[in-house]
């Protein structure tokens, strides 16, 4: 399917010139075109430029949107989230804001392990048709391609069903799904008095399997004191890139234990949360070339500080942006708010906030070839908005200001 869109207001391209992402000062420059036209054959940009440049002749059954007066932005690339799950913790929403700390409720019963429980509770048909309802709502709000990660089962039953229906997902709904392996998201109540035992079980017996069955792309860990600690989570990453699978870290959420250091040494595409990185783990980042992946509505649900985002950009680490969509902590579908939260809570410019949700998200899952930006070759992910100008996209919030979608060359109709 071809398709011609004209009269584009702005073009917002997000254009990398080949980089695999934007740091410092250049995640500034969104590569913005006025009054432009996009040509999209076979699924992919094959012309990009101003209106009164496109001399090309057309087919006359050719596809053709006018776009006038609109705003076009690459499809939003969600790089973190916990999409696949059963039940809800408003009751816990309640603790929050009663001023219950994230270890208090944990150890009340909530937490992790109240959705572990209802996960395990669940079909796997259950969990795919309330997932897909999710991505319903990503999609409409302009993401176009979003990480899934396991994690509610925490154990090889109940993991391995989460990764069957997140990979299902991905060949059924027209969202694009990255899959991500997080079987040391927590200790599970039967190994408590044994972790290390439930590490080798993952290490030995499913991580093999999610390989040999090409389940995952990426393996993660919630490196973090009571959870999973540093030498732990080496041992896991390792193992599972002597698999083949790519690294990814929860770092530095509640405390400095030296994970984002980790995320460094072991060269992980990312390393997600942030909250309590510290001047050495902001140089390793760099040295390294890892995402910081920050999670604006995680702070802004739990009430606590936010990660030093200025301070890393500053510090020239490239930065992503995505919404750790899950139960208990970050209840939002929309890109937008998080970055609304991102400009007003830690500084960026939405310049840099759009940069952080589109080109460095795709670079946070190593997908930085084929999305994040409008280039010639990528893939036609189009996203357009009836607002004055892109900065209207930031600041507006709570509402979904999205017009029109284009996934992978496709006009979808909602």
């Amino acid at each position: 399917m071809n398709l011609l869109i004209k009269n584009i207001k702005q073009l917002v391209t997000v254009a990398s010139h080949g980089k695999r992402f934007k740091v410092g000062d250049d995640m500034r420059d969104l590569g913005i075109i006025e009054n432009a036209t996009v040509l999209i054959e076979n699924g992919k940009f094959s012309w990009i430029g101003k209106d009164t440049d496109f001399t090309q002749s057309v087919s006359p059954d050719l596809n053709i949107i006018d776009a006038t007066g609109t705003i076009a932005l690459p499809g939003f690339v969600d790089s973190h989230t916990h999409s696949v799950f059963a039940g809800t913790r408003e009751d816990e929403f309640a603790m929050h804001v009663s001023g219950k700390t994230y270890q208090e409720i944990a150890e009340a019963g909530g937490g992790i392990m109240s959705t572990v429980n209802a996960t395990r509770a669940a079909t796997k048909k259950e969990l795919k048709k309330s997932a897909r309802n999710h991505l319903d709502a990503m999609l409409r709000a302009g993401t176009t391609t979003v990480e899934i990660k396991s994690g509610y089962g925490l154990n090889e039953r109940d993991e391995i069903k989460l990764m069957d229906a997140v990979n299902e997902l991905k060949n059924e709904h027209l969202i694009d799904i990255v899959p991500t392996f997080l079987g040391a998201h927590a200790v599970p109540p039967e190994y408590q008095s044994q972790p290390d035992a439930y590490v080798d079980l993952l290490c030995t017996r499913l991580l093999p399997y999610l390989a040999q069955r090409k389940l995952a792309v990426f393996c993660d860990v919630f490196c973090e004191q009571g959870y999973f600690s540093i030498e732990q989570s080496r041992k896991l990453l390792l193992a599972a890139q002597e698999l083949g699978l790519k690294s990814k870290l929860h770092a530095d959420q509640l405390s400095q234990i030296g994970a984002s250091r980790l995320a460094a040494e072991l060269h992980a595409v990312s390393a997600d949360h942030l909250e309590q990185i510290d001047d050495a783990g902001i140089q390793a980042l760099k040295q390294s070339g890892t995402i910081a992946t920050v999670l604006p509505g995680v702070s802004f649900f739990l009430h606590y500080g936010y990660p030093p985002a200025r301070k890393i950009i500053d510090a020239g680490v490239p930065l992503a942006i995505a919404s750790n969509f899950n139960p208990g902590s970050c209840i939002s579908h929309s890109i937008p708010m998080m970055m609304t939260i991102a400009c007003t809570q830690m500084s960026l410019t939405p310049e840099e906030a759009i940069t952080a949700a589109t080109l460095n998200g795709a670079a946070a899952l190593d997908l930085f070839e084929q999305i994040g930006s409008i280039e010639l070759g990528k893939q036609a992910d189009i996203v357009l908005y009836q607002v004055p100008s892109y900065r209207y996209i930031v600041y507006q919030f709570g509402t979904n200001l999205v017009w029109e979608i284009i996934k992978r060359g496709v006009h979808l109709d909602f």
